[in-house]
């Protein structure tokens, strides 16, 4: 397995002499987190270890139950006024059976880790530990410990009770273990990072009818089949294949298997849309009611689209992103960092974050040469040897931000 130690990684500093000497304590913090999961807004136990951290670090404030269960920290510099900088963490779990056997394994049936959570949370603890006790920077960092990311917008509902004017952010990050990009790669694109995220839902009306005279009536599962299929045509046949864009759907629901005989009214079809620029995001909203209504029509029947966006696209901010990297390439060498990753698909609620504040989004590799446990596998759990380079990219870009004397 690929090994990054502590020295190489943050060269001869006080920074790799303090984080190598809280690396036993933070993996102990973290598979403490592991241990005891909770699920979106709900994270009560977990929002409570976090303070009693941050305490125990001395910030100078800790901020409690923003948007429910989240978490402000704010240290100021020693070297008067500056920029706010926020570095983020996400307090939830997952509804999920673990699979794992080691010791550290969810306690709790139905709710795991499985995303990495647990371990972004002690690399922020890890940094906010370091920077409470070299405060050589001008104005303030803000750890954000932000709940529900797994489906729950938290970022949105921080934002939505005021984070941005409470705490006056200039700029914030986040960092994602990759368990897709080698071991500890830095992976920082000047642009889209991952895509916005919406829910479409289709309702395909019929006039139902017996199975047996089906001329009788109007076969709305016959209708939502051609819809389905006429759907899939959107992306292929509209959009530029230079533009990303997937549309999948996700469940079907229809009739009643006690009845077989018997042709359905109603067909309700929900599925997920993905684009990165917003004008995609618009065609496709438009094509999806017009391809819908028009197919269900052929048939003699009705369809009618629902589109619900949920998350934007997750863009990094080109300047941030290129502090990313030359952060990166001091800690651990132009070799292991990139700015051209395909962007994934996947959708992240720190989007939300981005678009009000200029920020970058960060993947930190995970791949150790072998088949990985992929995020939200019922067998995945966090490296613990990622804590203390997540820790230190932290630090170093809230020091960047802040123009800190370093030793």
């Amino acid at each position: 397995m690929a090994s990054l130690p502590t020295n190489d990684i943050c060269a001869a500093s006080r920074l790799a002499d303090h984080l190598s000497g809280r690396q036993a304590s933070l993996t102990d913090l973290r598979r403490a987190l592991h241990a005891c999961p909770e699920l979106g807004y709900k994270e009560v136990q977990t929002a409570s270890t976090i303070a009693e951290q941050l305490r125990a670090i001395g910030v100078d404030e800790i901020h409690q139950g923003i948007a429910g269960t989240g978490i402000v920290g704010v240290l100021r510099g020693e070297e008067g006024d500056g920029p706010v900088v926020g570095l983020r963490a996400e307090l939830d779990a997952l509804a999920m059976e673990e699979a794992n056997e080691f010791s550290w394994r969810s306690k709790r049936p139905g709710v795991m880790h499985a995303c990495g959570h647990d371990g972004h949370m002690a690399a922020l603890v890890g940094a906010m530990d370091y920077l409470a006790k070299h405060r050589q920077f001008s104005g303030k960092i803000c750890a954000i410990f932000q709940p529900a990311e797994e489906g729950g917008a938290g970022a949105k509902a921080m934002i939505d009770e005021g984070l941005l004017e409470r705490f006056a952010l200039s700029s914030v990050y986040s960092i994602h273990n990759a368990p897709w990009v080698p071991f500890g790669e830095v992976v920082a694109n000047a642009g889209p990072m991952m895509a916005a995220a919406d829910r479409l839902e289709i309702l395909v009306e019929g006039a139902g009818g017996h199975g047996g005279i089906p001329h009788k009536g109007t076969d709305a599962i016959l209708a939502a089949a051609a819809v389905i299929q006429s759907v899939q045509s959107i992306v292929s046949r509209n959009i530029d294949p230079l533009d990303a864009a997937v549309i999948s759907f996700g469940g079907i629901s229809a009739g009643s298997m006690e009845q077989y005989n018997v042709l359905p009214g109603c067909v309700r079809i929900i599925g997920t849309v993905r684009t990165f620029r917003p004008e995609i995001q618009d065609l496709i909203e438009d094509l999806l009611h017009r391809t819908a209504a028009n197919t269900a029509s052929a048939f003699g029947a009705k369809a009618s689209v629902k589109f619900t966006r949920r998350y934007p696209a997750t863009v990094n901010a080109r300047e941030k992103a290129q502090i990313v990297l030359g952060v990166a390439e001091s800690l651990f060498g132009s070799q292991r960092t990139h700015t051209d990753l395909p962007p994934s698909t996947a959708g992240e609620d720190f989007a939300f974050m981005l678009q009000a504040v200029p920020g970058a989004y960060i993947w930190l590799g995970q791949g150790n040469g072998e088949q990985p446990e992929s995020l939200h596998s019922p067998r995945y759990d966090f490296d613990d040897r990622l804590i203390v380079p997540a820790a230190a990219l932290f630090v170093r870009l809230a020091e960047k931000e802040l123009e800190a004397r370093r030793a």
